[in-house]
């Protein structure tokens, strides 16, 4: 099995590449590690590869807030400069500066 690097880091604000919401990484997996069904649930023509790093966000788009998993080759990095609205942020992390916010200690694998 090949070594992956992470590609963005704990804090990182990030967006979605084809969908309208962006977020806040809070975990990685090194590659895919969530069901069959909802792989399968992802339309033929966007589903990422499994052997990829793929990212828990605390999410928000228009109309909520919410946790996501996704791959890497679907996020890009988030240059509003605004916070995340979702009510989980200020658990796990602190303020934000550049696009990242800091983890609070004990946040990580």
């Amino acid at each position: 099995m090949i070594e992956r690097q992470a590609k963005y880091p704990l804090g990182q604000v990030v967006r979605h590449r084809y969908y309208p919401f962006r977020g806040v990484i809070f975990d990685v997996d090194p590659e895919f590690s969530n069901t069959d069904e909802w792989y399968q649930s992802i339309p033929a023509h966007l589903r990422p590869r499994k052997d990829q790093p793929f990212y828990h966000l605390l999410a928000e788009n228009e109309q909520s807030t919410y946790v996501a998993y996704v791959s890497e080759q679907n996020l890009l990095p988030d240059e509003t400069g605004r916070p995340v609205n979702h009510p989980q942020v200020r658990e796990l992390f602190g303020e934000l500066a550049d696009g990242r916010y800091r983890p609070r200690p004990g946040l990580g694998h």
